[in-house]
């Protein structure tokens, strides 16, 4: 899903010198709501590598079922 957009934001993150400034530019970017959105769904990712079940996460997260299994989804078409 390439965009001329999306190219843009990648090279702008890519090119932040340090965390701190990687922090602060996804921090002016994004409302505290989005990114919040953004760190979950990383961590969907991460727990369902774990192996963990989906409901679980979704409870643990405090999201929808959905939103698990559009997680699982992208893994699943990560796999060769």
């Amino acid at each position: 899903m390439s965009t001329p957009y999306l190219d843009e934001l990648l090279d702008h993150l890519l090119g932040m010198p340090d965390r701190a400034s990687l922090e602060k530019a996804l921090s002016e970017l994004l409302t505290p709501s989005e990114l919040t959105e953004v760190c979950k769904r990383l961590q969907i990712l991460r727990l369902l590598e774990e192996g963990v079940p989906q409901r679980e996460i979704a409870r643990r997260l405090g999201v929808g079922i959905a939103t698990v299994t559009r997680g699982s989804r992208a893994l699943k078409s990560e796999t060769p």
